[in-house]
């Protein structure tokens, strides 16, 4: 039964380290076991800088979904990101023996193996390996060529590569913490699926995640993902910035932002001043919420200017006609919208994961900051459907379980097996999760 699987995400951010427990309810909907989140420590924009740290924040958020679960986690889908992270477009094809045999997807399948062989730089892997168009016999724009006749099979790749020390530390942190990866996901693939409908993907969208450390872009078109990027910048350089403007303690930087930051400067009233309490006995320091929005816009500008260039540079700018959706904890900011809209000129919107939940134990999960952590979970489901079973062998009924299977083999290849089915999967545009 659809309902008897349970699926973990494990999202190790550069602000918070959270694991949910979800489970597919009767109407197809992600109803939300548990979730556990711990203060991440040892992650700076997206790379692990500290193992014992990221690992202890790994064991507490698993314990706490763990406890709300009342089940015992032992298998998670992890997100990747970090400016580490490169994407680029290969051609690839094969030939086939007779033309007058129709092309399988086994077809397909050779040739996005064949990807994975391709010379990259030293000290990177493959994690992500994502057909485009497909050509069959110089007949190009095909999206599936499964049945068809031809001899020669082409196709570009959008292939995203990890460092392989990072890749190394994420594997070390969960292995430390008792758990074994499922699924490794590049995390704005993971936050696409839990804010992006199918119709938007296939009108042309930008998904811009703006978490703590990073900020990731995602540009899908024809129901196909065509450019990812990853920003160095996210909400705790806003925080940097505040900290250092308006010269108050790191903590006391994020509370501003968070209950009082605006994207917009002139949208704050010049007259409103919030006090802070001073250190050690001083006076109280008083802050205008001005001066507060216009730090924040200075450096929000930045951003959107960073990731409105992917869009250019990803020649699909014309093409989006669904717009913008923008996610992740730093999506929250007061007037964010507004000011994607105008630096530019497409439409936006805050993107809530709220579409794939059903009714949950936890109404928190609703909020854009767990958008990835969510997403990861919809990925493991999306895993276990039957389309992806005839991209790669059989797993068995184990893989349905949240107990810990033995592990066998390379940890590269069983990672490289699991995501090349999930994100062809992806691609296909089904609605089966």
């Amino acid at each position: 039964m659809e309902n008897d699987k349970i699926v973990v995400g494990l999202d190790i951010g550069t602000t918070k380290i959270c694991a949910i427990v979800g489970r597919k309810n009767e109407f197809g909907k992600l109803e939300v076991l548990g979730m556990g989140k711990a203060e991440s420590d040892g992650v700076i924009r997206g790379i692990v800088t500290n193992i014992d740290k990221t690992v202890n924040a790994i064991e507490k958020a698993v314990k706490e979904a763990e406890d709300q679960a009342g089940i015992d986690i032992r298998v998670v889908n992890v997100g990747i990101a970090g400016q580490h992270i490169k994407s680029s477009i290969h051609h690839g094809s094969i030939t086939r023996s007779s033309n007058d045999d129709e092309i399988t997807i086994e077809d397909i399948n050779r040739l996005t193996n064949d990807m994975y062989r391709i010379v990259i730089p030293p000290g990177s892997e493959i994690i992500h390996v994502m057909p485009q168009d497909y050509t069959v016999d110089y007949e190009a724009g095909i999206k599936d060529p499964v049945g068809m006749s031809g001899v020669k099979l082409e196709a570009d790749f959008h292939v995203i590569t990890a460092q392989t020390n990072a890749i190394n530390n994420i594997n070390k942190c969960v292995k430390r913490a008792g758990l074994e990866i499922e699924n490794l996901i590049l995390e704005p693939l993971a936050s696409s699926l839990a804010v992006l409908s199918d119709e938007e993907k296939e009108a042309g969208i930008c998904l811009i995640d703006i978490g703590g450390g990073t900020t990731d872009i995602a540009i899908f078109h024809d129901n196909i993902i065509r450019h990812t990027a990853v920003i160095p910048f996210g909400g705790n350089i806003i925080t940097s910035d505040i900290k250092q403007g308006c010269m108050v303690m790191q903590h006391q930087a994020e509370l501003l932002k968070t209950k009082f930051g605006k994207a917009i400067g002139e949208e704050a009233s010049p007259n409103e001043i919030v006090a802070i309490p001073g250190i050690r006995n001083r006076p109280a320091k008083e802050i205008s919420i001005r001066n507060l929005a216009n730090i924040i816009e200075a450096r929000m500008e930045e951003i959107v200017e960073l990731a409105h260039t992917e869009i250019i540079t990803s020649g699909f700018e014309n093409r989006l006609a669904g717009g913008i959706v923008i996610t992740g904890g730093g999506s929250q900011l007061n007037s964010l919208k507004q000011l994607v809209e105008y630096m530019t000129g497409m439409d936006a919107r805050i993107g809530y994961p709220n579409e794939h939940l059903g009714k949950s134990k936890v109404d928190s999960v609703k909020s854009p900051m767990y958008a990835t952590s969510v997403g990861l979970v919809l990925s493991g489901f999306r895993a276990l459907d039957n389309r992806e079973d005839r991209y790669k062998e059989a797993q068995g009924g184990g893989k349905l379980s949240v107990k810990k299977r033995e592990a066998s083999g390379d940890f590269f290849a069983k990672i490289l097996n699991k995501t090349k089915g999930l994100l062809i999967d992806d691609l296909d545009g089904s609605k089966d999760y």
